[in-house]
């Protein structure tokens, strides 16, 4: 069945579409009987306005853009329903769209964004985002834009993020107060922030417990999202140091999880003869054998707060109100599992 149309209410009531929308919007020029009369048909006949088409005429768009680099990360879908969670209230809908870690494919999103005149846009940037040009046309399009989680430093906006070096730091740094000493990284790809900053984490609280950094307990994990990729670089490790490694730190859950499923497999103990350290806190990092210890991002919060800029820029951009770019560091913690 097609929607119900203000031309069909007008005409079964024998009066103006005009009248009709006036009615519905309440305004004061038409009667009080009119304006019943005008409501009681539109919800017997199950009338819905249509968001997009009034947006237009007010010129003021109801709706987000949203670009995600993975859908398959636990914590994107965490982000997801926080951001979700603040449309809803708002009454704006949420365009959901996927870079797949690609940085072309992120412009092409950008520009369909753009075109379909959303109000504001947020984005995790792609492993292979290294030029910027179209984020800040974004910007010189007068749309608000906000940064969450994977960011950059060089894009003149609101962004909202985990301190990684911080959070990476204290995660090693629970190892080596455990009594770990020979720590291997499965790091991220060279490009982006978070994988970076990790990185340094890891580093820095090798240093300050005077243990001395050795690279060749580093691994490149490029598909960091990639369970084989953990399963893989564990099979690497055990056999480039042949037990001399007792702990290992991930740059994701889902790294680890691979690893796991490689000790588990050739009977290798954990913790007791490797501990392991995730990031981000799956779902499956609970449930798995053992359950693996790991940082709790709080991408629901990050999701939320992300949100409650965007819609606060978007204001104060109808308003013509100037407003100063945010920087939001959304508190991790540790949560203690089996695996250490």
């Amino acid at each position: 069945m097609k929607p119900v149309s203000l031309k069909q209410i007008a005409k079964e009531l024998g009066i103006s579409i005009t009248t009709v929308s006036k009615a519905l919007n309440d305004y004061p020029d038409v009667s009080e009987k009119t304006r019943k009369k005008v409501k009681d048909l539109a919800l017997k006949l199950d009338y819905s306005p249509n968001s997009f088409a009034l947006g237009l005429r007010k010129n003021e768009s109801k709706t987000l853009g949203l670009i995600i680099p993975d859908n398959v990360h636990y914590f994107f879908s965490s982000v997801i329903k926080g951001i979700l969670e603040v449309a809803e209230k708002h009454d704006y809908l949420v365009i959901v769209m996927q870079s797949n870690e690609d940085y072309e494919l992120e412009k092409k999103q950008v520009d369909l964004l753009i075109s379909k005149g959303v109000a504001g846009i947020l984005i995790s940037l792609s492993n292979r985002t290294h030029i910027f040009d179209h984020l800040n046309k974004i910007i010189n399009n007068g749309i608000p834009l906000l940064l969450f989680d994977k960011i950059s430093k060089n894009v003149n906006c609101s962004k909202v993020f985990i301190d990684d070096r911080k959070s990476a730091y204290e995660a090693v740094s629970y190892l080596i107060k455990k009594g770990y000493k020979r720590i291997a990284h499965f790091r991220g790809d060279l490009n982006p922030q978070n994988s970076i900053d990790r990185f340094l984490g890891y580093k820095k609280a090798l240093a300050d417990n005077n243990i001395e950094f050795d690279p060749s307990l580093v691994y490149l994990c490029n598909n960091n999202s990639d369970f084989e990729d953990g399963y893989n670089s564990a099979k690497k490790l055990i056999s480039d140091h042949q037990g001399n490694v007792d702990a290992l730190f991930t740059v994701n859950d889902l790294l680890a999880i691979g690893a796991i499923k490689y000790f588990n497999q050739n009977n290798i103990k954990i913790p007791e003869q490797i501990a392991l350290m995730g990031f981000s806190n799956w779902f499956m990092a609970s449930v798995i054998t053992p359950a693996l210890t790991t940082v709790e991002q709080n991408g629901f919060e990050m999701g939320k707060k992300a949100a409650d800029i965007l819609f606060h820029e978007i204001n104060c951009i109808r308003k013509g109100i100037s407003f100063e770019p945010q920087k939001v560091v959304i508190p991790t913690e540790l949560i203690f599992r089996e695996s250490s």
